[in-house]
């Protein structure tokens, strides 16, 4: 028997919608990671991009649980000296709200080229509009969330 691989032109993608209001973030980025690499498929091929599009809403209303809204840090470096930069997730949510569903996202997918194109497909919103209507997407429920 042969072990089966998808080819890159076999692939159909589809168009999912999250709600992240009340959601967890680390279970919403999971589900958003697992659905962009195409783990729920059956023609999975961990080297090869199956999966679909994400559509995320209501990024601003994402939680944390615990202490995490003021001591998770997220830190960066420019490279120059005294270029260290450190920003908690409230003041994160406040200034960018999609950025902390965008971090959390990347991290949980390879980080190498085929996650670049990964990440790509990765659409995420603060409010309750977005503009990919045209494309139907399908509404994705979060298991064990809300």
């Amino acid at each position: 028997m042969k072990t089966f691989s998808a080819k890159p032109l076999e692939i159909t993608r589809k168009w999912y919608l999250i709600d992240a209001q009340g959601a967890t973030l680390g279970r919403l980025a999971v589900a958003a990671a697992d659905l962009l690499r195409g783990k729920n498929k059956p023609q999975y091929t961990p080297n090869v991009d199956t999966g679909d599009f994400v559509i995320v809403i209501n990024a601003d209303k994402v939680t944390v649980s615990g202490k995490k809204q003021t001591d998770k840090l997220y830190q960066s470096h420019s490279g120059y000296p005294g270029g260290f930069k450190e920003i908690s997730f409230s003041a994160l949510m406040e200034k960018a709200p999609t950025r902390a569903i965008e971090k959390a996202v990347k991290g949980m997918l390879p980080h190498n080229t085929l996650g670049n194109e990964q990440f790509q497909k990765l659409k995420v919103y603060a409010g309750p509009n977005h503009p990919h209507e045209a494309q139907k997407p399908v509404v994705y429920e979060l298991k064990g969330d809300k």
